[in-house]
């Protein structure tokens, strides 16, 4: 698998990130013109087309002031407020996500920065598998050289030793934007989650799981559902007869031994 990694002079923490990414041998691109949340159909441009997954690096911005390295798959559940398409998201690959997570963790031990997952979010819009890694959510947070080199060293590791794990791929539906079920389950379990759907994004609806299993690289074989995070008992009904129509196995995370 080809790697590329994408950041932008419109972002302190991809700057920093990007900085300390050429002490690597990785091919890294930095976009002059636009932030990378707006970098629609990069893919299509002809010094990308031969790469088989984009890594962008960037910043989080957030109303809470937490110190966090966050991983995530782009796309919009709904509306486009923040670049890509209204109601599609990007290819990602849950065994990747999985992957650079646990080495994220595992560089930031001791670093005074929280490590989560974000649910799938904001754009671009691509057409090639993808995923961000980003440092929040400020702007002193951005500038930290320490979390500018935990993401640089997070990057290169996963991408140097990766290879195709015997993990479950899943995708997970509910809880808020930070997953914190999700983020236990994707470091002690045998599960791969790839898209993540919040409950703020709820109703579900039949568009958005095939969505979530489309857009994954590797075949999904279950659904996660943040069972306390998918709403009222109607809500849940809802949602495990859409679940139930469409074939897809499901179990509750309170269930996943992690």
């Amino acid at each position: 698998m080809k790697f590329c990694i994408i950041a932008s002079e419109k972002d302190e923490a991809g700057k920093n990130i990007f900085k300390q990414i050429q002490n690597y041998k990785l091919e890294s691109f930095i976009i002059k013109e636009k932030d990378t949340i707006f970098c629609e159909n990069l893919d299509k441009q002809e010094q990308f087309r031969n790469f088989d997954f984009f890594i962008f690096i960037t910043k989080h911005q957030s109303q809470e002031a937490r110190k966090t390295l966050s991983v995530h798959a782009p796309g919009n559940w709904r509306k486009a407020d923040f670049g890509g398409k209204e109601g599609k998201i990007c290819p990602t690959s849950a065994l990747f996500l999985k992957h650079i997570f646990k080495i994220l963790n595992k560089n930031a031990e001791n670093s005074g920065y929280t490590c989560t997952l974000e649910c799938t979010h904001h754009g671009p819009y691509i057409e090639k598998p993808c995923c961000f890694i980003e440092i929040g959510t400020r702007i002193e947070n951005w500038k930290d050289e320490k979390a500018g080199k935990i993401i640089a060293e997070t990057v290169n590791e996963a991408i140097s030793s990766f290879k195709q794990e015997k993990f479950i791929p899943a995708i997970g539906i509910g809880g808020p934007h930070y997953c914190p079920n999700f983020n236990k389950i994707q470091l002690n379990s045998e599960y791969a989650l790839g898209h993540i759907i919040p409950e703020y994004t709820l109703p579900l609806t039949e568009e958005m799981i095939k969505e979530a299993v489309s857009k994954t690289q590797e075949k999904v074989e279950i659904v996660l559902l943040d069972w306390k995070g998918i709403g009222k008992s109607e809500e849940r009904k809802k949602i495990m007869k859409l679940l139930d129509n469409l074939g897809m196995k499901y179990e509750r995370t309170g269930n996943v031994e992690k």
